[in-house]
């Protein structure tokens, strides 16, 4: 028995550290960099706490119908139907859509922001274009590599060329989807400098997996200084 327990717990403990082992990583939604990275993984933590706590409860109903004596009689089904089916599930889920629909609307880019930075992203076969039109010598052009600075928000406008895309930056945002004739916008920034992965979240074709670039965050006079050092992009 004793050898039994020990085995069990190696393997809860193994099972545990494996699991654990994909929150970390340059494509972890669960590793933020940024504030709107941040909401994300608050929301899944909460979203993860509400559907465990269900699911206990649903658990502990299931033991109570084995072990508790019989009574010989059976509960009314308009309580259970009642009861089990709509108030208790909506104790839980009322809550969590409330904080899921807050956290929306703050990840939302709003106009009138102050301080953004607008950034065009354009997305093909197979590779990614990031236009920076606000640069007071003219607009900029990086292929494959978007420049941002640290602790700034940026409004990208993403589009597509040729097919649907989906632009995705785990540890910065959300994703958002990149549609040949559409503008879709998507607000982020960067906590702290670093390289960050992104990659296309939709399947685009063949070579979908070249459909990766990196995020670069510089501190800010860093980040002039990139930018100086650009080609220019078309009219």
């Amino acid at each position: 028995m004793r050898r039994c327990r020990a085995w069990f717990t190696a393997s809860i403990v193994a099972a545990t550290g494996m699991l654990l082992a994909g929150c970390g990583g340059p494509l972890s939604a669960l590793d933020p960099a940024g504030p709107a990275a941040v909401a994300i993984a608050e929301l899944w933590w909460v979203m993860l706490i509400g559907a465990a706590a269900l699911f206990a409860l649903v658990m502990a109903l299931l033991l109570w119908a084995f072990v508790r004596p019989s009574t010989g009689t059976a509960g009314s089904p308009k309580l259970w139907l009642v009861g089990g089916g709509l108030l208790l599930p909506a104790l839980v889920l009322a809550p969590l859509l409330a904080y899921a629909l807050s956290t929306g609307e703050r990840l939302l880019p709003h106009p009138g922001a102050s301080d953004t930075l607008r950034i065009d992203v354009e997305a093909r076969q197979w590779q990614w274009t990031f236009r920076y039109p606000q640069h007071p010598d003219g607009a900029r052009l990086s292929i494959n590599t978007l420049h941002i600075p640290v602790g700034r928000p940026i409004d990208l406008r993403v589009s597509s060329a040729d097919v649907i895309h989906s632009f995705w930056v785990p540890r910065l945002g959300g994703k958002i989807d990149a549609i040949p004739g559409h503008v879709n916008r998507i607000r982020l920034s960067a906590s702290q400098a670093g390289i960050y992965r992104g990659v296309c979240a939709e399947f685009c074709g063949a070579e979908h997996t070249r459909m990766e670039f990196s995020v670069e965050a510089h501190p800010p006079e860093a980040y002039r200084d990139r930018l100086r050092s650009l080609p220019q992009a078309p009219p």
